[in-house]
């Protein structure tokens, strides 16, 4: 079996993420265009601009490592969003169709976290501290978000989903 360091490793899933980032960049707009609430039309557009500050620091962090930002295809990210495709298809039109919109981008959103969590602590033992605190922030903005739309999800979207099926 071929061994492989933690750094090697770090530097393989910072690909990964990388990759996840520019490809949620591509997927935003359609998903703010789609949705049809006022305040998740903005939640989208405000998540578009934090992403693009996002891949600015991932970038930051293949700076550190002496390495060219470049991805890696992540068919993880590729199937979540080809959901979230899904739903905006079979649901267009429909009252529910924002409450699919918040749990595709909720999909994406526990992606993310997992990963940014994984990176920082890898940093960590590798001794990055630059790389812990961007990650860090990266991690926070995704928890921050994931909240935010669970809040709406919960203040009214679910709700007016629920109450149109009746």
């Amino acid at each position: 079996m071929k061994s492989v360091s933690l750094d090697q490793m770090f530097h393989d899933q910072l690909r990964d993420v990388y990759y996840a980032e520019r490809k949620i960049l591509r997927a935003l707009p359609k998903m703010a265009r789609a949705t049809q609430s006022p305040e998740l039309k903005a939640a989208f557009e405000k998540h578009r601009t934090e992403t693009e500050g996002q891949v600015e620091r991932l970038q930051q962090v293949f700076e550190l490592m002496g390495k060219r930002a470049q991805g890696k295809t992540c068919p993880a990210i590729d199937g979540i969003i080809e959901e979230g495709e899904e739903v905006m298809e079979t649901y267009k039109g429909s009252p529910a169709l924002d409450a699919g919109l918040i749990a595709s981008a909720q999909a994406v959103e526990h992606y993310e976290i997992a990963r940014y969590g994984t990176l920082r602590s890898w940093a960590g033992v590798l001794g990055m501290t630059e790389a812990v605190e961007l990650l860090q922030a990266t991690l926070a903005e995704e928890t921050a978000t994931d909240e935010a739309l669970t809040s709406l999800a919960e203040s009214s979207v679910n709700e007016e989903a629920a109450r149109s099926a009746a």
